[in-house]
């Protein structure tokens, strides 16, 4: 077990990718496997000392940063245990250190995939299962949460307890389990949560899986060490393509189309976001309004698969000429670069301004979608800054990201954000579809399940963690 006290060390453990300020830490510890963090968490409730546990600080919401205490990081915890073909599926055991795009990688020797696929590869197993993060592909293949099928968890107390998905199940809005060393009785929450992608508090329904509660809860109920998750058959190949408009109605058109078609992935880019992608790759035109960009299993033949998508493209009245299709794995990983160099861009220009990116991470439900996205741009006509919207418009979850470059400007971009986050929950929607509330959004999860929902959850919180040590202020306040 490492332990980090110098404060070179500790400051790059107070930081991810929401700049959220503030953060202090004692020290770090850095166990080397599962025995050596259970440990570490027992001296730390022993000690009623604030644990946080730390990722790989690609989070969007400030979750991995300590406010006091300590922080115990899963990154030597890297092991990948096994990998499994039943069939054309199979499942694959990681340790919560291991970044996805290892575990991508080992999958894809054996003919299996796993299907999250987040802008960020770096991204830890563990702290993907702790915010139950989606992306991209998630309009076909779904959350994280759907691959989840056993965990070994690391209790408040230290204990380690492993949870295979059907094993306890609620009854009535309780849960009732045991584990080696007590007996639990949990009251789950009583709100109703959105019915859309959705990464905001706790995972809650009256005839629930256990399981479920220890995914996306932010390490506040407990810290994932190791987990067992679904792979499926490795598809034969994927259809990749751009689709360029010249105004958003044929865009937003031609996604009402898509979705029929179940493509793995369907993103959008406005007309601003193209001038950024323009920077860097000269063969984005300048003169359109929006862009589709969509993925699709090609599961007999690429012909066949084109065919498809050309008839698409017939009834909506889109050219050929107004598409680029990657016709080699080359062009594939061009497009993908394409898309993770939006947020990267966006993050260097908000360093070089000296202000935070404010940004959103709604879902509405699919019929709300076009009236969410006339809400953002009625609102951003009066954007003193930069901004762009882009994102999973399958999944009706577009990303807003408002670049104020002074004070009054953040100001402003703020108060946006509120408004869209209020808009948002009116519709039904979330106010986190895929990064977690962490501890940015937290005033937000109050306007979608209210003081009453807070309290619900604090009380399950205090369920499993009687001393209150595990993430605080990740996702409510409870001093």
């Amino acid at each position: 077990m490492l332990v980090k006290e110098d404060p070179s060390t500790i400051q790059s453990y107070l930081e991810d990718s929401s700049n959220t300020p503030g953060g202090h830490a004692d020290k770090i510890i850095i166990p080397e496997n599962i025995d050596e963090a259970s440990a570490a968490f027992k001296k730390a409730y022993a000690d009623k000392t604030p644990v946080t546990v730390s990722g790989a600080g690609t989070g969007q919401a400030g979750g991995r940063i300590p406010f006091g205490g300590i922080v115990i990081s899963t990154e030597k915890l890297t092991k990948i245990k096994k990998i499994e073909k039943i069939g054309e599926k199979g499942y694959a055991i990681v340790e919560a250190g291991v970044l996805i795009k290892d575990l991508k990688a080992s999958c894809e020797r054996k003919r299996l995939f796993y299907t999250y696929d987040p802008t960020e590869q770096t991204a830890f197993a563990g702290g993907t299962i702790a915010t139950n993060a989606s992306g991209a592909r998630s309009f076909r293949y779904g959350s994280t949460r759907k691959y989840v099928l056993e965990l070994t968890l690391i209790l408040a107390d230290g204990e380690v307890f492993h949870l295979k998905r059907g094993d306890v199940k609620a009854k009535a809005g309780t849960i009732k389990f045991k584990t080696g060393k007590k007996d639990y009785e949990i009251r789950l929450p009583t709100y109703k949560m959105p019915p859309t992608k959705n990464s905001a508090g706790y995972y809650a329904k009256d005839d629930m899986d256990l399981i479920d509660l220890f995914i996306g809860q932010e390490g506040t109920l407990g810290t994932i060490a190791e987990a067992k998750l679904g792979l499926i058959k490795m598809p034969k190949e994927f259809l990749t393509m751009f689709v360029f408009f010249k105004n958003e109605e044929k865009a937003l058109k031609f996604t009402r189309d898509a979705r029929k078609a179940r493509p793995a992935a369907i993103e959008y880019f406005d007309k601003n976001t193209l001038a950024l992608l323009s920077e860097k790759y000269p063969n984005v035109p300048k003169d359109r309004e929006a862009a589709i960009f969509f993925e699709d299993e090609i599961s007999t033949t690429e012909d066949k698969a084109v065919e498809k998508w050309e008839k698409i493209f017939s009834r909506g009245g889109i050219s050929l000429d107004d598409t680029q299709v990657a016709m080699s794995e080359k062009t594939r990983r061009e497009f993908m670069e394409k898309r993770q160099f939006i947020p990267e861009r966006m993050s260097e220009m908000a360093k070089h301004s000296g202000f935070p990116k404010v940004s959103t991470d709604l879902a509405v439900p699919e019929n709300k979608n076009e009236e969410m996205l006339r809400h953002y741009r009625e609102t951003l006509k009066l954007a003193p800054f930069l901004y762009f919207i882009f994102g999973h418009i399958g999944d009706s979850h577009m990303h807003v990201n408002m670049l104020p470059g002074s004070k009054k400007e953040y100001d402003v971009a703020r108060r946006m954000q509120l408004d869209f986050v209020k808009k948002s929950v009116s519709l039904g929607g979330t106010v986190s579809a895929e990064h977690g509330i962490g501890k940015a959004k937290k005033d937000f999860l109050k306007l979608l399940y209210g003081e009453k929902g807070i309290r619900e959850m604090i009380r399950v919180k205090c369920a499993l963690d009687a001393k209150l040590i595990l993430g605080r202020g990740n996702i409510f306040d409870f001093f």
